[in-house]
């Protein structure tokens, strides 16, 4: 028997009072693509940092091929050959693809001039093989699901003989992701092994060779894909049943025709154009679409984050004049962000600030932050949320993602809001955390919040929302109700076509 390419023994990980990782035990097998599952906070990504050198454990060891290594660098884990896709961007947005993609070959160079035009024809031979993204770009110039390419693209430069995919498909489209799982085929072809972290047990199953399961910084199994079943993952993972990841829909005799926010005629003269929708008293309402098609746009362009040109926003049957985002959240609108990571906290404040920040009128006293009562606020919320934390004095960035994320709705929820509306309120958010977020969306709506949820996983959309209506290139493509909600009927109308038995069809059909 050949010793494991990788393998990880009684490693331990502290954060303060906080146990990261306990003991944990991993191996990965030559040419292996192997799964690791766990909650947020599970210590997944805690352990691939030490894999990639970014942290050093308090205890136990690494080998590699049997031998004893310190990975005590992120230089140290390439010159090993580990490459870690992070799950959070981490690009430099003011240089191009192609810088970000060799940046740290670029820093080994002994010479002092860069040949430029080299650089830039290698870069984009390794960027055609996931999209056609000029990297001679900015990065900041780049949307997210691109971000997320370039991230890929820059491990794939690196001669590898591991390779950690975290939560890889988290900001891609369907047709990215397929593009993608065929490259991971082929580096394991080429004998290379790949650790995949992700909560999407479609992926798993279809991809990868081996599970683990770490469950509250701790080690829980290991089991071969063939030999266990997804149902068997979620429970070890979050060590119950899940019954039902979604709460129940509005009943029809609850349904109101009372709107708590109404959009009329809604362009920028860029990216969308002529959008109308009405959010009904006590319903979740989705908004589906391709990515790019305007979705997010048009959600920055109610909360005052994109200037409008035309059209107008009612709110409890008062129009608004919304310039900029204090302006919608005076009013009563918040925006919780996709790019929590770049917009929608502040990573290196306390979790107590991150909460308090959006109306520090609450807690504010002669004009002075009262920490007293900015704790006692951050304190109450994260007991609702749930959020697993060392203590509010924390940084955000000591949290997980999907703990990040719970700080993320907090804020939101600390101004007392009459709308809120969510841009991928549970990406890279675990199936427990899912369960729980999608509850507090339901009971929100039911205290009489008005929720707007825009998702590109299209069993949330459905199964979350009391309606959708979907983008298509910037306007309405159709609106779907009750039975008419499927992921075709979506699909479809994100597609530029119209289903049987959609609104939009039953409007032509008139």
């Amino acid at each position: 028997m050949t010793e494991p390419v990788l393998q990880i023994r009684g490693v331990s990980r502290h954060f303060g009072a906080v146990k990261a990782l306990t003991d944990v035990e991993f191996s990965l097998e030559k040419g292996e693509i192997h799964a690791l599952c766990g909650e947020n906070g599970a210590g997944k990504s805690t352990l691939m940092n030490i894999i990639a050198g970014v942290l050093q454990p308090d205890a136990g060891e690494i080998r590699m091929d049997g031998r004893k290594v310190v990975v005590s660098s992120p230089s140290t884990a390439q010159s090993l050959g580990i490459g870690l896709v992070h799950q959070e961007i981490a690009l430099c947005p003011d240089a191009t693809v192609a810088e970000n993609m060799y940046m740290a070959a670029t820093g080994r160079r002994r010479s002092f001039l860069m040949n430029y035009k080299a650089l830039v024809r290698d870069a984009q031979a390794v960027m055609d093989r996931l999209a056609r993204i000029d990297v001679r770009r900015k990065v900041s110039e780049l949307p997210i699901s691109s971000q997320q390419l370039v991230e890929i693209a820059k491990a794939l430069t690196l001669d590898c003989r591991v390779l950690i995919f975290d939560e890889p498909t988290a900001a891609l489209t369907e047709t990215e992701a397929q593009v993608l799982f065929g490259i991971i085929r082929g580096l394991k072809a080429q004998g290379i092994s790949i650790i995949y972290i992700s909560h999407r047990m479609a992926e798993i199953f279809s991809l990868c060779d081996r599970v683990t399961v770490f469950r509250d910084g701790r080690y829980v199994s290991t089991e071969k894909i063939a030999e266990i079943t997804p149902d068997d993952v979620v429970r070890r993972m979050v060590g119950r049943e899940i019954t039902r990841l979604y709460p129940p829909k509005l009943a029809d005799q609850d349904r109101s025709e009372d709107a708590v926010l109404s959009v009329r005629g809604l362009g920028d003269d860029a990216r969308f154009a002529d959008i109308g929708f009405d959010l009904k008293k006590g319903e979740i309402l989705g908004i589906g679409g391709l990515i790019g098609s305007g979705r997010t746009e048009i959600a920055e362009g109610i909360c005052g984050l994109r200037p409008i040109k035309s059209g107008e926003i009612v709110l409890a049957g008062a129009r608004q004049s919304i310039a900029r985002y204090a302006d919608a959240v005076a009013a009563g609108i918040v925006y919780l962000s996709e790019d929590r990571k770049g917009s929608g906290l502040f990573l290196d404040l306390p979790i107590a600030s991150n909460i308090s920040v959006l109306d520090l009128g609450q807690v504010t006293r002669l004009g002075l932050v009262d920490k007293k009562a900015e704790a006692d606020m951050a304190r109450r919320f994260a007991a609702r949320l749930g959020i697993r934390m060392g203590g509010i004095d924390y940084p955000v960035s000591s949290l997980s993602g999907g703990n990040q994320q719970k700080v993320a709705i907090a804020k939101q929820l600390a101004v007392g809001p009459k709308v809120i509306i969510m841009d991928e309120p549970t990406r890279g958010i675990d199936v427990g955390a899912k369960s729980e977020i999608h509850k507090l969306l339901r009971e929100l709506a039911q205290s009489g919040i008005g929720i707007i949820v825009i998702s590109s996983e299209l069993p949330e959309l459905l199964g979350l929302c009391d309606r959708v209506v979907v983008i298509h290139e910037g306007r309405l493509a159709g609106e779907l109700v009750a039975e008419d909600m499927s992921e075709e009927a979506v699909m479809m109308l994100a597609s530029g076509v119209g289903p049987a038995g959609s609104r939009q069809a039953a409007d032509h059909a008139a």
